[in-house]
C-alpha cells in the first residue's frame, strides 16, 4: 500500500513503461522527475555534490559516495571465494 497517490503513480510507471518526464534538450524520457533532473546535469555540466575532503565534485550523490571510499579505505565488495575486497 502507498501512503500518497503520487507514490502509487510513480510505482505504476514501472509496469506501464510510461515516461512522462522528457528532457527539453535531447528528448530522452524518464519515469521519474528526479531521474530527469539528474540527467539534465549531463547538458549543464552542473556538479552539485562535492567531496569535503578533496573538493572533487560530482553530478550524482551516488558517485560522490563511491569516491569517498578512496579517502576512507572502505571496500564493501568482497569475494566470497577468497575474501579479497
Amino acid at each position: 500500500a502507498f501512503k500518497q497517490s503520487n507514490a502509487l503513480a510513480s510505482h505504476e510507471r514501472v509496469h506501464t513503461g510510461d515516461r512522462p518526464f522528457r528532457c527539453a534538450l535531447c528528448g530522452k524520457a524518464f519515469k521519474q522527475s528526479n531521474a530527469l533532473a539528474s540527467h539534465e546535469r549531463v547538458h549543464t555540466g552542473e556538479r552539485p555534490f562535492a567531496c569535503r575532503t578533496c573538493g572533487k565534485a560530482f553530478k550524482q550523490s551516488s558517485y560522490l559516495a563511491v569516491h569517498q571510499r578512496a579517502h576512507t579505505g572502505e571496500r564493501p565488495c568482497r569475494c566470497e571465494a577468497c575474501g579479497k575486497a
